[in-house]
């Protein structure tokens, strides 16, 4: 068995509660990790004021010292300037076998998914990271369906993000035919639920991240696949979702 280190993040596109655009709070955060697959969700490339116009994506790969893999959701043409990109990154230290970006059905925000293979210990391991709609249940129930169709038949998969709903709604019933919910399958859990919040304590909630209360932030796991720890990080300096760390195992 190989250890794996994954994080899921949906960073606001660097904004935190203070308003404040300021990346590097977020590269910190991240590198504080150390994770082998960091899978972030809401990052710009050049997309405009909120982001200073930056490429966050590669800013992010560069300060990590990891592989970007790159999935728009929203990329628009601009006369004389980079496209404006909106969408879901993979940052990993690990090989990229493969790669590849789909379009998720529904009315709406446009949604996507990113389908990476990593070689890991000698086999390899599907993740897959994706940002469900906020809008509509009926769109999340045809995305989820859609992930599932992006899993291998066998071998190690793993799917992230941002689901906009919590991991027992009907609309995933795609992902809990075919995986585990990573967090409850944790051998070890914690999470950012005060001491006095007893009735809050191991539930993962991740959002809004100054008083988190709903889990929205996830990671499935395929039967191969082991999960030693799971851990929502404080995002709250730099996002409005707090980060999910998870330890797996492949092979």
């Amino acid at each position: 068995m190989t250890a794996l280190r994954l994080v899921t993040f949906n960073t606001h596109h660097g904004v935190g509660d203070d308003g404040r655009h300021d990346l590097v709070r977020v590269a910190e955060l991240l590198q504080r990790t150390d994770a082998d697959v960091v899978c972030l969700q809401e990052v710009d490339r050049h997309f405009g004021e909120r982001s200073e116009g930056v490429d966050q994506a590669e800013l992010l790969a560069r300060a990590l010292d990891r592989e970007l893999v790159w999935g728009s959701a929203i990329s628009k043409r601009t006369a004389g300037a980079p496209d404006r990109q909106y969408g879901n990154a993979l940052l990993t230290r690990l090989p990229v076998l493969d790669d590849h970006v789909t379009p998720l059905p529904g009315d709406g925000e446009p949604r996507g998914a990113v389908r990476v293979l990593l070689g890991i210990g000698g086999t390899a391991v599907t993740v897959v990271t994706t940002h469900l709609s906020s809008q509509s249940a009926r769109a999340r129930a045809a995305q989820a369906q859609a992930l599932a169709g992006l899993l291998p038949d066998a071998g190690a998969a793993v799917v992230v993000g941002d689901l906009n709903c919590g991991p027992a709604a009907a609309e995933l019933a795609p992902l809990r035919a075919r995986l585990r919910d990573g967090w409850q399958a944790a051998g070890a859990r914690a999470d950012q639920a005060r001491r006095w919040q007893l009735w809050k304590r191991e539930q993962g909630l991740t959002h809004p991240a100054r008083r988190p209360r709903v889990r929205i932030d996830q990671v499935w796991v395929s039967p191969e696949v082991r999960v030693r720890s799971a851990a929502v990080l404080d995002g709250s300096a730099c996002s409005d979702h707090h980060p999910l760390q998870i330890d797996l195992e492949i092979g």
